[in-house]
Formats: structure tokens, C-alpha cells, sequence
């Protein structure tokens, strides 16, 4: 059954929390929203709410790691893509401290509060940072595992969450890696590289596009930086196009980051790219925003025939 994600955000913090004294969680006034206040409830003296600051929030997680605790600061992306900027880069990326942001509610997902609330340019910009891993969440294993990882590797990271629930797409035992990606459905007409919901997403429109003999393989790329090298040009030489989908605008996102190493490994292939297209959205219910700004399956189902169209056989 799909759980959302920032519950199982909430409950892996709690998880690990338990295993590891050093873990910390600050929250810039949000935790209701971001679920780390389950965090709050299982180990309050852990726990900081620090208020609508959320650059001051960034700071204090740089100093909590200085003194050897492993802090999640939270709350919605796009703060703590904006505000929090300075401080990430400042004592994440330039100093290497061992911060751990934790970006709710991205993408559309917070959608009925509009363009002030969405974040489409997160991956864009945190990815652009040194030394940073930037990770996204695309079902509840997924998200348990990026905590772990979190909590097992030092070094600043970025990892996306959502709002939404997602279908579950792994079992228990599936292994993730930073630095790789999964394919989730085999194919050899066209590749489809989503991160997020888009995963999702794309699980839909290659069943509808197997209904017309066209056989997607899918890739979940939930390692954004670093990215699976091998993995995107393996795809392109089996099957002679990509498609990427995101919940991000087209430019910088996991588009771009495809599109990088398609160019630089000499892959001579077309990619269409399945993103906002450098605007921002309005508010809605989510799903009929997904739609509006050509970001869910039948978008997905368009642009694999697109993409397929423009191979060179």
C-alpha cells in the first residue's frame, strides 16, 4: 500500500533515532507538516524547533556537527533551497560539515499553496553545490534508506522528499546505492530515467505504451549527484533513446544531469525532457496540476513516442 512519504520520513528518523544517540532533528516551525515531529515525540531533548529561520536553522545543524551530532534539519524545500542557501553552502559545501537537509514537500506536492510553496528548482541548485549529495525520494524503502545512508556517510546532503503518498516499488531486501540508480521495468525501444513520483508515473505510461508493442525500460535515478554514469549509457546504446521525467523545472534538474552525461560519454542519442517548463505553477489539486503542467503519465506516454520517433535507426 502507497504511504506517504514525509510519514515515512517521520518514522525512519524515529528508527534510526533510536539506534544512534548522536542523531538530532531541527524543524523550522513545520514539523507537523514535515512529520519529524514524531522525531520530537519519541526523543524531545533531541529535538529543536528553531522557528521560521531557516537560515539560523542550517547554522545551528553546522554547529551541532561540529560537536559530533548528526543533525536532519527540515522543513519545506524551497526554504531550505532559498533561505537556508547561504548557510548550506557556506558550512555544507565550502567547510564539508556533515548536514543533512531534508527538503519537504517538493515538486508540486504542497499544492494548494501555490507557486510560494512549490519547489522546482531544488535539484538545480543544491546539485550545484560542492561536495553535496543530492538524493529523491521515490517510495517509502527508498526513503528509509536515504536516512541510513545519511546517518552512516558524512558529508552534506540533500535529500528530497515529498508530500505525497507513492506506490511502493521496492521489497526489503532491495540494495541502493549512492551513485546508482534501478532499473524497475526491462525494455529495449525507449528509456525512460524518472526520479521522484515520476517513477511512478512512468511505470503507468510504459504499461500503456506496452499495450501498443512498445517496451519502455524504466529507471528510477534516485541518486541524482552523484549519478549513475554507467547505468544512463547503458540505456542509451540498448535502446537508443532516453526520456526524462522530473517534478522540477527542465532546466538544471535530472534532465539536465542526463543530458551531461549523455554529451560527455559521447552518446549520440535524443532526449526529450518531461518537466515544468520553466514556469511556476499554480494552486490545485495535485494531481490535476501534475496534468496541467504536462508532468504525469500521458506526458511521459507522449514523449517516449517523441522520443522514439527521432531515432536514428
Amino acid at each position: 500500500m502507497a504511504k506517504e512519504i514525509r510519514v515515512a520520513f517521520g518514522e525512519a528518523l524515529v528508527k534510526y533515532g533510536k539506534q544512534n544517540p548522536n542523531i538530532v532533528v531541527l524543524d523550522a516551525d513545520v514539523s507537523g507538516s514535515t512529520k519529524s515531529a514524531l522525531f520530537a515525540k519519541a526523543y524531545p531533548d533531541r529535538f529543536f524547533n528553531v522557528g521560521i529561520a531557516e537560515a539560523n536553522m542550517v547554522a545551528m545543524a553546522a554547529g551541532l556537527s561540529a560537536e559530533g551530532k548528526i543533525p536532519f534539519a527540515n522543513t519545506f524545500a524551497v526554504f531550505l533551497s532559498s533561505i537556508g542557501l547561504l548557510a548550506a553552502r557556506t558550512f555544507g559545501s565550502y567547510a564539508g560539515m556533515n548536514i543533512k537537509l531534508c527538503g519537504a514537500y517538493a515538486g508540486l506536492s504542497d499544492a494548494y499553496d501555490g507557486p510560494t510553496h512549490h519547489a522546482l528548482e531544488d535539484i538545480a541548485i543544491t546539485r550545484a553545490l560542492p561536495n553535496f549529495q543530492v538524493l529523491v525520494a521515490s517510495d517509502e524503502r527508498v526513503t528509509d534508506w536515504m536516512v541510513k545512508h545519511a546517518v552512516e556517510n558524512d558529508g552534506p546532503m540533500y535529500l528530497r522528499l515529498s508530500r505525497e503518498a507513492m506506490p511502493t516499488l521496492y521489497n526489503e531486501s532491495t540494495v541502493f546505492e549512492a551513485g546508482k540508480g534501478h532499473v524497475v521495468r526491462e525494455g529495449s525501444d525507449v528509456t525512460i530515467i524518472a526520479c521522484g513520483i515520476m517513477v511512478s508515473e512512468a511505470l503507468k505510461a510504459a504499461e500503456s505504451l506496452a499495450c501498443t508493442g512498445v517496451q519502455a525500460r524504466v529507471v528510477d535515478m534516485y541518486s541524482i549527484k552523484p549519478i549513475d554514469r554507467a547505468l544512463i549509457l547503458e540505456s542509451a546504446k540498448l535502446t537508443g533513446c532516453i526520456v526524462t521525467a522530473e517534478e522540477h523545472n527542465i532546466i538544471g534538474g535530472l534532465g539536465s544531469a542526463v543530458a551531461e552525461v549523455l554529451t560527455s560519454g559521447g552518446a549520440k542519442v535524443p532526449q526529450v525532457f518531461v518537466g515544468v517548463r520553466d514556469t511556476h505553477a499554480e494552486c490545485g489539486p495535485y494531481p490535476k496540476l501534475l496534468a496541467k503542467y504536462c508532468i504525469d503519465h500521458a506526458a511521459i506516454l507522449r514523449a517516449a513516442q517523441d522520443a522514439i520517433a527521432m531515432k536514428v535507426i
